[in-house]
């Protein structure tokens, strides 16, 4: 298989933390159904294939996510799997239902911007994170690590870019009531990189920690990959990824996805980052879930390497 010449790049962190949103990220949209065996078998070839940190689900109503209503049938599936499993938690009843089941990594989401709360959650952004601070207040009582997502950091369909000190407010809201990391989400992929590392150093001046973040980058204007560098730069180690850059925004007609796992697995071998990830293996998986869902996968590197197969696979052999 074609791996990448390992050049290391001075200031970058030695290993770098992938949390896997392939499964419930990715797949939240899609229109047909994917059978709950597909999704658990998604996951654990994932788990594989060297990913620690899997995102699985999300107990939201099966109302507003119906890809998703098979949330207590996957859970018990794949809760034998060494790695983290977070889920999706949307309220105290979205709790209730995965701390039932053992889930003990939780992630609320949030958003930086009124118009997005209100389209999402049908709240104001306070009322939202007023909803959140006891489901974030029990998961700690219960011993979960919480994670905040915040969705819509960079730029809003309706508002336009969004000013820095907003973010900085909701983030800073949700660390004091308790999350443990925060996710800075590029919803419709508009940022920069100069913009993200002006929001980075934001954060830091309010006392959020580059520690305690991380970054999820859509890849619809083709700035995933130098954003997720700058972010590195600046001294995030936990960067979201889809597995076969599965995924989108509705928001955004020409988004093209989530950040591919595999884009990003071969950026950081080239930088010699650690990641425990198996390139090959990576591939393999999202080859075969692109198959499940009847269409080719949207990563470049899965592409570009699939076909290098194929052609290997066609010429002569020596006898």
């Amino acid at each position: 298989m074609t791996l990448p010449m390992v050049v290391p790049a001075p200031g970058l962190p030695a290993r770098v933390r992938i949390h896997e949103v392939g499964a419930r990220d990715g797949l939240q949209n899609e229109k047909a159904t994917v059978p709950t065996a597909v999704k658990a078998e998604f996951i654990r070839r994932l788990a594989d294939a060297g990913l620690t940190t899997i995102e699985a689900t999300s107990f939201v109503h099966p109302k507003w996510v119906p890809q998703l209503a098979d949330a207590e049938d996957l859970f018990p599936q794949i809760s034998d799997l060494p790695v983290r499993l977070p889920v999706l938690v949307p309220n105290g009843r979205g709790l209730d239902r995965a701390l039932a089941l053992g889930a003990r990594q939780v992630a609320v989401f949030a958003s930086a911007t009124e118009s997005f709360a209100k389209a999402n959650l049908n709240r104001t952004l306070d009322e939202s994170l007023a909803v959140f601070e006891p489901v974030v207040r029990r998961a700690k009582d219960e011993g979960a690590h919480v994670r905040g997502y915040v969705s819509m950091c960079f730029g809003d369909p309706w508002e336009g870019p969004v000013p820095i000190h907003q973010v900085v407010r909701v983030c800073r809201a949700l660390r004091d009531m308790g999350c443990d990391e925060l996710s800075l989400g590029d919803t419709i992929g508009v940022a920069t990189p100069g913009h993200v590392l002006e929001l980075l150093s934001s954060l830091n001046e309010q006392g959020v920690p580059a520690n305690v973040l991380g970054v999820h980058f859509h890849d619809t204007y083709g700035q995933a990959l130098a954003n997720t560098l700058a972010a590195l730069q600046h001294g995030v180690t936990t960067v979201d990824a889809s597995a076969g850059g599965l995924g989108g925004c509705p928001f955004a007609k020409s988004a093209t996805g989530n950040l591919a796992t595999e884009d990003l697995v071969w950026m950081l071998q080239g930088l010699g980052i650690e990641t425990g990830v198996d390139l090959a293996g990576l591939v393999a998986t999202s080859t075969w879930m692109a198959e499940q869902l009847g269409r080719p996968s949207p990563s470049r590197t899965v592409r570009a390497l699939s076909h290098k197969d194929a052609q290997a696979s066609q010429l002569p052999q020596e006898k």
